[in-house]
């Protein structure tokens, strides 16, 4: 108490206030300008990647790279202008940054990982795809994770580390996608009638390509139909709507021409046993 007193009694408080606030001051504006130009100088990366045509979602992940170590730059520089040792706080950090990196190796993974999958891009933004069981369009890409739209309108966050360590489906990947569907019908059925009636379906549609040819071969004696694998080629934004108009097509025309679509059936044969 003593010394606080003294502390007091030998300082110019007004000076000593006035000396600190201007410090504190300046540490802020720099915090606040360092922080807008940070923004500005990712955001304008962004605009010239993009009109160098990169791909969106490299453009995403270094802008927010970038941004982030601009970021650490001015937090350092704003330290440095409160009079705070920034070399030796850089040297304390890199050590913490060593015991917080190994309890912390998850998200260093998850950062390698996504580092793997833009320079490596096995997807783009934009691409519907299939990762770690999840289906959905993607989104972004971030530091440590990706960022998935499902069709129901769900957003998904998965970690990179668990994206680049599975399996990768990208179903937009080609200009081109087949349509496998399998149709049944009654053993009773003309089967190169029907076959033929397939045939037409899909060459009929104007959304099936000419070139791959469909295809439509029997396939399977099943338990109650026999099979037909029916597989035309469409471009893959017309995937989904051409597979539903050729199945409701093919119902319409087979049943017209007096096939039938059986359902699952079991024959039971009941045995009389005589004591």
């Amino acid at each position: 108490m003593e010394r606080f007193k003294d502390f007091l009694a030998n300082t110019d408080l007004l000076a000593f206030a006035s000396h600190w606030g201007l410090q504190i001051l300046a540490a802020l504006v720099i915090f606040i300008i360092g922080r807008w130009v940070a923004r500005w100088i990712a955001s304008a990366l962004r605009k010239l990647l993009n009109r160098r045509e990169v791909d969106g979602t490299l453009v995403d992940f270094l802008g927010n790279v970038v941004y982030a170590t601009l970021l650490a730059a001015v937090i350092l520089a704003a330290l440095d202008s409160l009079g705070l040792p920034v070399t030796s706080l850089v040297a304390v950090m890199g050590a913490a940054g060593l015991a917080v990196g190994l309890a912390l190796k998850d998200s260093l993974a998850n950062f390698a990982a996504g580092v793997m999958l833009v320079a490596f891009r096995p997807f783009s933004k934009g691409d519907f795809v299939e990762v770690a069981g999840i289906s959905g369009t993607v989104n972004e890409v971030r530091i440590f994770s990706t960022i998935l739209n499902t069709p129901d309108n769900k957003q998904i966050i998965i970690p990179n580390g668990q994206v680049a360590a599975g399996t990768i489906t990208n179903y937009t990947a080609r200009d081109t996608r087949r349509i496998d569907m399998t149709i049944g019908v009654s053993y009773n059925d003309d089967l190169k009638l029907t076959q033929d009636i397939l045939r037409r379906v899909c060459s009929e549609h104007p959304n099936v390509l000419d070139d791959p040819e469909p295809v439509v071969m029997l396939v399977d004696l099943g338990a109650s139909s026999v099979d037909f694998a029916v597989r035309p080629w469409c471009k893959t934004a017309d995937y989904w709507t051409t597979r539903a108009d050729i199945l409701e097509r093919a119902k319409a025309d087979l049943e017209a021409a007096g096939c039938s679509i059986p359902f699952p059936q079991t024959d039971m044969h009941l045995h009389k046993v005589e004591n």
